[in-house]
C-alpha cells in the first residue's frame, strides 16, 4: 500500500479510482436474487455538454445508486443520450451553412449522413464528462434514442397506437416554429409577458360612410381576415348585424358574423377573424364555414396568398403596415398593451406562429386516465408532493399530442402514401407494400412514398424506461421482469409534462404498470442573487473547471449542501470551498490517526474507553437518522448530518479524547476501535464523496484487488451506548465552561486546572473532562471556594480555584469594576420597585421581572464580594 500524501490532491485520486472501478466492472449489474434498485438517466442531448443542472441531477442520482449498493441492493443506473431532433438538426444546418451548403440543396440521405457524422464526432461528450463527476452508471448499457433497438421500439409503438385508433392524421391548427420550420406541441410553447401595442383599425361598412373599429395586436394578419365577429347580445354593435365590412388596406369585403365567443368588453367588441392564424379564429371558421387564407410561408415570411408585402418578415410587416394604415387614415388609435406571447421552447428567440397544417396526432384521453390514478394514489410518488397539483392541473386539460415534426433528423414516421393519396402504416417498407397491395394488387414498392415528417423527440423519450430493457419488442424478458418498474426518477419540474407525465402514460399503456415508484424533482440552479444560470447572463460556471479547482467530491458536497428537493438552488462557489475544506479535514484526520505509534502493552485510558462508547452511539444515531432522511428523499439534510457527525463529533470531540499524549503511544484497543469507527464514517459519506472515501478506505488496511468501499455495507451498529451519549452532553457543557474560564482569565492551555464539583455528578464524566480541559483533578462534594470562577452545568456548580493561575492585581481590578456595576444596577432597580405607581400599574409579569433582576444583582454582589475577600486574604 502506498503511503498517503501529505496533502489531499483530488487530481491524483479521482482518475485513479474511476479507472479502478471501470477495470473491475464495479458499476455493472445483472439480475440475481437481491432486491433490484434501478435508475434510468434522464437522457441529455447527444451533443450536449455538462452544465450545473446536469451536475445537480446526476450527483443526486449517483448518491442514490451508491447508497443502494451499500444497503444490499442490486443497483443499476442506466445511461444514455437523446437525439434531440430540433436542437441537433439546427446545429447541423448551421454547420453546413458555414460551408456554404443549404439543407434544401441536399437529399434526405445526404443530410442524415452529415447529421450522423456530427453525432459521432460530438455525441457522448457529456457522458464522458459525467465520469469526472463520479457517475457510477453501467456504461456497458449506454443507449441512444435512435439506436436500432430504440428505433424499432418507437416504430412498433406508433404502429400499435395507429391500429388501436389512437393515432390519426389531420389538418389542425398547430404551433409552428418558423426558425426550425416544424410543428410544436402545445407544451413546447413558452408564454412570456411582453409590452405590445393594441392597434384600433377602421373596417368601413359596405355601402355606408361609417366604419367599425377592431382592436388587434397583430395588424400584419389582416390579409388573412375572412370575417368580422360580434357578440349577438352586444347592443353597441347591433347595427352591424347582417352587414359586410371592408378589410382595411386590403379592400376585400368580408361578412359580419355573430357568436357569443366574442368578449364584449375587449376593445370595441368587434373581432377580426383570421382562421389560418389563430386557434380560436380557426374554431370560429369551422363553426361558421369561413374561408381560410394562409398568409405565411413556413419561415413566417408573407406568402403570395396575402397579395401584398410578399416575402417580408412578419415583424417587419407589422411596422410597415402600421405606417401604411396610418397614412391611409385607417387607424383610429394605438395603445400600449401588456399581453402574453408564445415562444418556441426549442428556439427561445423565436415567436411561435399558430398555423394550419397537416400533422399526426395522438389521442391522449385513454392513455391519461391510469396515469392520473397512479399519481393521485401515490403508486407513483412525487417528491415534493406539491407537484401533484401541477400534474393534475395539466392532465385535467390534456389535448391531443401533435407528434409529427417537419424534420429529417429523428425517427421517420412509418407511414407510406399510395398514388391515390391514401396511406398505410407499417413496421417497414415490405409490410407497407403488403398492406398497400391489399388495396391495389398492381402496386409496386416504387409506387409508395414514405412520409417525410419525423416524430417528436419526446415520442421516443416517453418509452425510455421500457425500451432500456427491451420491454416493447420482448415484453416478458428476464431483465424487464427484474428491473421494471424502475425505482427512482430524478428530474426537473420543468419537464413534468414533456416527459414525466408521458412516461407514466406509456408505462401503463405498453408495460401494464408504472415506470418508476418515486419521482424526485430537483430545483433550478440559480446564482447567489437568485438569477437562473445561463450562458447569456454569463453566470453559469464551467462545470469541469469547478471539478478541476475543487475536486469532484468538493463540488458534489457544495452543490448538495444547498439542494433541498423541489426548491431552487442558490449556488455559490464558496460552497465548493466548503466541500474542498471538508475533504482536507477528512484527509488530515486520517493522517493523524495513521500517524499514531501503537503499543500492545499500553493500557487503554478511561477517557478513550468512554469516547469509543459515545462515538459508537453517535454513529448508530446518525446511521438511523440518515436512513430516515433518505427514505424521505431529504438528501441535502442527510449530507449535513453526515458532515456534522464527522466534523463536530468525530474530529472536534472524539479524536481529542482518544489521541495519545505527546510522545506517547496509543493503546492497540483504542487505535483499532478508531479505525473501525473511521471505516463506518467513510461508508456513510461514500455516496456523497466517492473518491476520497475510496482512497482513505483502501488505506485503512490491506485490500484485495477489486475490493471497493462501494460494496461495503452500511449497517446499524449493534453495540449501543445511550448512557454515554447522555453523559457526553454533560462533558461538552463542562469542557466549554472550563475553556471559557481559560479564555476570560488568560490561563494558558498547558496549565492544568483543578475542578471542584458542588452538587450531583457522575464520576464517569471525570476522565473525558480531565482529558479535554487539561484538568489535574476533579474533586467531588468540594467546599465552595469564593475566589474561584464558577459556572453551572444543569443544577451542578463547577468551581475552579484561580489564585495560583491568575494575575491577582488584574483580577481584583476586574472584580471591583463588576461590583460597582452591579451595585449601581441594584440601586436603579430598587428605585423602580420603590415607585408605588409603577408597582400598582405595571403588568404583574413586568414587576416580577424587575424583582428577579434585583435578586440576581444581590446574588452577583454577594459572589463578587466573597471573591474579593478571598483574594485579599
Amino acid at each position: 500500500m502506498n503511503e498517503l500524501a501529505t496533502k489531499y490532491n483530488p487530481s491524483e485520486v479521482e482518475d485513479k479510482w474511476y479507472d479502478y472501478w471501470m477495470r473491475h466492472d464495479l458499476f455493472k449489474s445483472t439480475p440475481d436474487a437481491r432486491e433490484p434498485y434501478t435508475i434510468v438517466i434522464p437522457p441529455p442531448n447527444v451533443t450536449g455538454v455538462l452544465h450545473m443542472g446536469h451536475m445537480l441531477n446526476n450527483t443526486i442520482q449517483d448518491i442514490l445508486v451508491r447508497r443502494a449498493r451499500m444497503t444490499g441492493k442490486n443497483a443499476l443506473w442506466v445511461p444514455g443520450t437523446d437525439h434531440a431532433s430540433i436542437a441537433t438538426e439546427a446545429k447541423v444546418v448551421a454547420k453546413l451553412a458555414e460551408k456554404g451548403i443549404q439543407k434544401s440543396d441536399l437529399t434526405r440521405e445526404e443530410f442524415l449522413k452529415h447529421a450522423w457524422d456530427w453525432t459521432h464526432q460530438y455525441g457522448g461528450i457529456i457522458l464522458q464528462q459525467l465520469r469526472k463527476l463520479g457517475a457510477s452508471c453501467d456504461w456497458s448499457r449506454t443507449a441512444f434514442t435512435m439506436d436500432d433497438l430504440r428505433s424499432k421500439s418507437v416504430t412498433k409503438v406508433f404502429v400499435d397506437l395507429y391500429r388501436r385508433g389512437l393515432i390519426y392524421r389531420g389538418k389542425r391548427m398547430v404551433n409552428w416554429d418558423p426558425k426550425a420550420k416544424t410543428a410544436l406541441s402545445d407544451i413546447e410553447v413558452i408564454y412570456k409577458e411582453e409590452h405590445s401595442k393594441l392597434y384600433y383599425l377602421r373596417y368601413y361598412i359596405v355601402g355606408e360612410d361609417r366604419y367599425a373599429v377592431v382592436a388587434t395586436t397583430r395588424p400584419e394578419t389582416i390579409m388573412g381576415d375572412t370575417a368580422m365577429c360580434i357578440n349577438p347580445d352586444d347592443p353597441k354593435n347591433a347595427h352591424l348585424k347582417g352587414k359586410r365590412v371592408i378589410v382595411p388596406l386590403v379592400g376585400r369585403e368580408i361578412p359580419v358574423i355573430e357568436d357569443d365567443y366574442v368578449d364584449m368588453e375587449f376593445g370595441t367588441g368587434c373581432l377580426k377573424v383570421t382562421p389560418a392564424h389563430d386557434v380560436n379564429d380557426y374554431m370560429l371558421g369551422q363553426k361558421h364555414n369561413l374561408d381560410t387564407i394562409d398568409i405565411f410561408n413556413d419561415d413566417a415570411t408573407i406568402s403570395e396568398a396575402a397579395g401584398m408585402y410578399i416575402g417580408m418578415d412578419r415583424f417587419a410587416v407589422r411596422e410597415q403596415i402600421a405606417k401604411d394604415l396610418a397614412e391611409a387614415g385607417l387607424i383610429e388609435k394605438v395603445e400600449n398593451y401588456e399581453n402574453k406571447v408564445g415562444y418556441s421552447e426549442r428556439n427561445a428567440d423565436t415567436v411561435a406562429e399558430p398555423r394550419l397544417s397537416n400533422q399526426w396526432f395522438l389521442r391522449m384521453d385513454e392513455l391519461a386516465r391510469p396515469a392520473v390514478g397512479a399519481v393521485d394514489s401515490d403508486t407513483v410518488r412525487f417528491i415534493p408532493e406539491k407537484f401533484k397539483n401541477t400534474f393534475d392541473h395539466w392532465m385535467a386539460e390534456i389535448h391531443d399530442w401533435c407528434i409529427s415534426r417537419q424534420l429529417w433528423w429523428g425517427h421517420r414516421i412509418p407511414a407510406w402514401y399510395l398514388p391515390d393519396g391514401s396511406f398505410v402504416v407499417a413496421m417497414d417498407a415490405d409490410e407497407a407494400l403488403k398492406l398497400a397491395c391489399e388495396k391495389d394488387p398492381s402496386l409496386t414498392a416504387a409506387d409508395l412514398r414514405q412520409e417525410e415528417d419525423g416524430l417528436d423527440t419526446w415520442f421516443s423519450s416517453w418509452l425510455w424506461p421500457i425500451t432500456l430493457f427491451n420491454g416493447i419488442l420482448d415484453p416478458d424478458n428476464e431483465e424487464m421482469r427484474y428491473y421494471y418498474p424502475t425505482t427512482d426518477l430524478v428530474t426537473g419540474p420543468d419537464i413534468i409534462f414533456f416527459w414525466v407525465a408521458r412516461m407514466i402514460m406509456a408505462g401503463y399503456g405498453f408495460a401494464g404498470k408504472e415506470p418508476f415508484r418515486n419521482v424526485y424533482f430537483t430545483g433550478i440552479v440559480r446564482d447567489e442573487i437568485g438569477r437562473k444560470m445561463s450562458k447569456q447572463l454569463g453566470n453559469s460556471p464551467d462545470a469541469l473547471k469547478l471539478i478541476a479547482d475543487y475536486g469532484a467530491d468538493g463540488v458534489r458536497v457544495g452543490i448538495m449542501l444547498c439542494a433541498p428537493a423541489g426548491n431552487d438552488i442558490l449556488f455559490d462557489t464558496k460552497l465548493c470551498e466548503t466541500g474542498r475544506n471538508f475533504c482536507n479535514k477528512m484527509w488530515n484526520a486520517f493522517r493523524l490517526v495513521k500517524g499514531w505509534e501503537v503499543s500492545a502493552e499500553a493500557t487503554q485510558p478511561e477517557a478513550a474507553r468512554f469516547a469509543i462508547s459515545w462515538m459508537k452511539e453517535r454513529l448508530a444515531q446518525s446511521t438511523e437518522e440518515i436512513a430516515d432522511l433518505f427514505s424521505k428523499f431529504r438528501i441535502s439534510e442527510a449530507l449535513r448530518e453526515a458532515y456534522r457527525l464527522f466534523w463536530d463529533d468525530f474530529s472536534s470531540w472524539y479524536l481529542e479524547m482518544v489521541k495519545p499524549a505527546y510522545g506517547s503511544p496509543s493503546d492497540s484497543t483504542t487505535y483499532n476501535e478508531t479505525l473501525g469507527i473511521f471505516d463506518s464514517l467513510l461508508r456513510l459519506l461514500h455516496p456523497f464523496m466517492p473518491f476520497i472515501t475510496e482512497e482513505l478506505w483502501q488505506h485503512l488496511t490491506e485490500r484485495r484487488d477489486g475490493e471497493s468501499i462501494m460494496y461495503a455495507q452500511i449497517e446499524l451498529p449493534a453495540d449501543r451506548h445511550p448512557h454515554e451519549a447522555r453523559l457526553m452532553e454533560t462533558v461538552k457543557a463542562a469542557v466549554n465552561g472550563l475553556r471559557n474560564i481559560r479564555a476570560e482569565k488568560n490561563i494558558p492551555n498547558k496549565e492544568p486546572l483543578t475542578v471542584n464539583i458542588i452538587g450531583s455528578w457522575d464520576k464517569a464524566v471525570d476522565a473525558p473532562v480531565m482529558k479535554l480541559a487539561n484538568a489535574s483533578a476533579v474533586n467531588h462534594n468540594a467546599t465552595k471556594d469564593p475566589a474561584a470562577a464558577t459556572f453551572m452545568v444543569g443544577l451542578t456548580e463547577i468551581n475552579v480555584p484561580l489564585l495560583d493561575s491568575i494575575d491577582v492585581e488584574a483580577e481584583t481590578a476586574k472584580l471591583e469594576k463588576d461590583l460597582k456595576y452591579y451595585q449601581g444596577f441594584k440601586v436603579s432597580v430598587e428605585k423602580k420597585l420603590g415607585n408605588e405607581r409603577f408597582v400598582n400599574n405595571a403588568p404583574a409579569a413586568v414587576v416580577e421581572g424587575e424583582r428577579k433582576k434585583l435578586a440576581d444583582a444581590e446574588a452577583n454582589i454577594a459572589t463578587i464580594t466573597a471573591a474579593l475577600e478571598a483574594i485579599r486574604k
